[in-house]
């Protein structure tokens, strides 16, 4: 989806065409007549310098951010009702930085790329793993952490190694890295898959005997064996060590530059490290 509105009208003979094309962040229209192969594709500098993503979150004086508002500490709402975490205090301070409020918006992670490229959100900010397909769907900003997948069972139970999986039902989150990462492991064949929309309820329903282990991500499983003494126990080893970023509109490049530009003066001022702090116990963030 393009991000900024150019128009291009050539005129010559009287068998030359019109060519208009417009579209906008939050959903545009394009309309086309036939014209040259060589007069319809817009000059990359032209289509950079047409590149307002930025201006208009600035013009809008807002920037809304897209999450899964149950996935602590990343982003999650607490028991004031209040959307907290990690990802959502440095988007506070990114946005304090560029003087404009930061608009907390809760999605359906299954649908996040829809939602962001029909423009109900700005960016995708809440431990979102990178891999491939998201590479090649959204403009992602430079990793900002690790983290691995891993597998979760309760403190009483009798798996003990990824070998004692076999057979056994297991939670994912539905539309996660984490459910495409485990469907493509060779013990795939081998358990009982249970898809359902986000990790707190995969683990509730794991502590109620309703499956056997979650796969989810170690920041998770850490944060939430720590902060609530949850009796967990995470199994050796992981199928996939991953990074996290920040997903932006395609072409929504003078967005992504400046809030990366941003995290890097964060991390350089110690401002970066102080958030990690409080939620990690020491800086474990990757920014450059």
């Amino acid at each position: 989806m393009k991000t900024g509105i150019f128009k291009r009208i050539f005129a010559g003979f009287a068998a030359a065409a019109l060519v208009t094309a417009c579209a906008g962040c939050g959903g545009g229209t394009a309309a086309q007549t036939t014209a040259a192969p060589s007069q319809t594709t817009a000059a990359p500098s032209q289509a950079a310098a047409a590149d307002d993503s930025l201006q208009k979150i600035l013009d809008a004086k807002k920037l809304v951010l897209g999450l899964d508002a149950s996935f602590p500490p990343m982003g999650f709402t607490d028991s004031a009702n209040e959307i907290v975490g990690f990802d959502i205090d440095v988007a506070q301070e990114v946005c304090n930085r560029l003087g404009i409020e930061l608009v907390k918006q809760p999605i359906n992670w299954d649908t996040k790329e829809e939602d962001l490229n029909l423009g109900k959100i700005d960016c995708i900010w809440n431990g979102m793993s990178i891999n491939p397909a998201r590479a090649e769907a959204m403009n992602l900003s430079e990793p900002y952490m690790k983290n691995e997948m891993i597998f979760v069972v309760p403190g009483s139970s009798d798996i003990k190694s990824m070998d004692d999986l076999k057979g056994k039902t297991v939670g994912v989150q539905t539309g996660s890295s984490a459910q495409e990462i485990l469907e493509a492991a060779d013990l795939f064949s081998e358990i009982t898959e249970t898809p359902l929309e986000d990790n707190i309820t995969l683990l509730n329903q794991m502590e109620l005997g309703f499956s056997d282990a979650v796969f989810l991500d170690s920041v998770v499983a850490n944060y939430l064996i720590t902060e609530n003494n949850k009796d967990y126990v995470i199994l050796p080893g992981n199928l996939e060590a991953e990074e996290y970023a920040i997903g932006f509109r395609k072409n929504d490049q003078s967005l992504r530059d400046k809030i990366q530009e941003t995290l890097s003066a964060m991390k350089a001022d110690g401002k970066l490290g102080e958030i990690s702090t409080k939620w990690f116990g020491s800086d474990i963030t990757t920014v450059k």
